[in-house]
């Protein structure tokens, strides 16, 4: 079997992209994958690891969070000639690999992962729905990640008859995050730079559905230190608000952290903290990196997947969105209670390693290959 993956971007860009890497690492070598994405260093070329090619074509920046790689039709037609693929698989919203995919053979099976509902571009979606609407009801197989994913999503179509619907929760991957003797160095370094005082971790893009300003008001009444990972297009903003706010002795952004050194960070804090306020935050899979290291986790109720991750009072708490009041106490709650803490992270350590492993993930993907395929040669027996 030979599949194309359309990964939409090169490296560590965002929750796709991880899940993206963690998939095709993981995938049987009888499956060969081609995986196309747009390279930000604006160059062509091709490389291989963990079994799997991965062809990276120029990109130009990007227009509402789509690519501007305007040769990738073409890359995706050459390769095809090349391989004969049997299907291709997409990761949506992605109008530029939706487009590339059209201008494949329709005999090149369509397999849809929907990661979200279009969020904040709504000026685009009003050109754009009627089109993503009919190409995902005659895709051969939609993918969602949790329940939430099609109950709740206002832009899934009802599907074609003989749709192949099904949820396969995204997996984790354990080694990802696997300690060294640099990341015991590092974590030991961090407890020593927190002192004494509980610490609060939130790591993502600094975009403006994650939610951060929210968290960093809420810290005014908190007595805990926060820090925050990663960096983003909101970077600068966060950081005047935190001044504005004079949260500068509480409030400490620590930018991008490596892969390698996540595990340090996650180790080092009491609770874990995703404050997202909008339905594109769909999952959270720093959520399950959280769990893995035995950490609690403060989220909010967005009416998506991220619900299905974080059970409320179970494996954490549930806040509503944009309240920073609400993300206060919930944080004040789990700092003050170390026995809730410890009980609360023992159980999201279970549930990520239980229901949320890189085996299932792989396992019910390739299983909806096959029976893509096998419809698609009981269909052509029967004509």
């Amino acid at each position: 079997m030979k599949v194309l993956h359309l990964g939409k971007f090169d490296g560590d860009v965002g929750g796709i992209e991880r899940h993206l890497r963690a998939l095709l690492r993981a995938m049987p070598h009888e499956i060969e994958v081609v995986n196309l994405v747009a390279n930000d260093r604006g160059t062509t070329d091709e490389r291989r690891s963990n079994c799997y090619s991965t062809f990276r074509v120029a990109n130009y920046g990007s227009i509402a969070s789509v690519a501007l790689a305007p040769s990738m039709p073409a890359v995706a037609r050459r390769l095809h000639r090349q391989y004969d693929f049997d299907l291709v698989h997409l990761h949506f919203p992605d109008p530029l690999g939706h487009l590339t995919a059209m201008t494949l053979p329709r005999n090149v099976r369509r397999v849809v992962s929907w990661h979200s509902d279009i969020v904040k571009q709504q000026w685009a979606l009003a050109l754009y729905s009627p089109i993503l609407r009919s190409f995902v009801r005659d895709a051969d197989a939609l993918i969602g990640a949790t329940p939430q994913h099609f109950a709740t999503s206002s832009q899934i179509p009802p599907g074609r008859p003989g749709q192949i619907r099904e949820v396969i929760p995204y997996g984790f991957d354990p080694a990802a995050l696997e300690t060294s003797d640099e990341s015991r160095r590092k974590r030991d370094q961090l407890l020593a730079e927190r002192g004494d005082r509980p610490l609060i971790l939130a790591v993502g893009r600094h975009v403006y559905y994650k939610g951060f300003d929210v968290l960093i008001r809420a810290m005014r009444s908190i007595d805990a230190v926060l820090w925050i990972g990663g960096h983003g297009p909101s970077t600068n903003s966060l950081v005047q608000l935190a001044a504005h706010m004079s949260l500068i002795d509480k409030i400490k952004f620590v930018g991008f952290i490596p892969d390698r050194l996540l595990v340090a960070y996650y180790e080092a804090c009491d609770v874990f903290c995703m404050p997202s306020v909008e339905r594109a935050e769909q999952f959270g899979l720093v959520q399950l990196e959280a769990m893995h290291c035995g950490k609690p986790v403060v989220a909010t109720r967005l009416g998506t997947g991220v619900e299905f991750v974080t059970i409320d009072r179970e494996t954490g708490l549930l806040v509503p969105p944009k309240d920073s009041q609400a993300l206060a106490n919930a944080l004040s709650t789990l700092l003050a209670d170390s026995a809730l803490r410890a009980r609360m992270g023992e159980a999201g350590k279970r549930r990520a390693h239980e229901v949320f492993s890189v085996e299932q993930m792989v396992r019910k993907t390739v299983d909806v290959y096959h029976r893509v395929l096998e419809r698609t040669e009981s269909t052509a027996h029967a004509g």
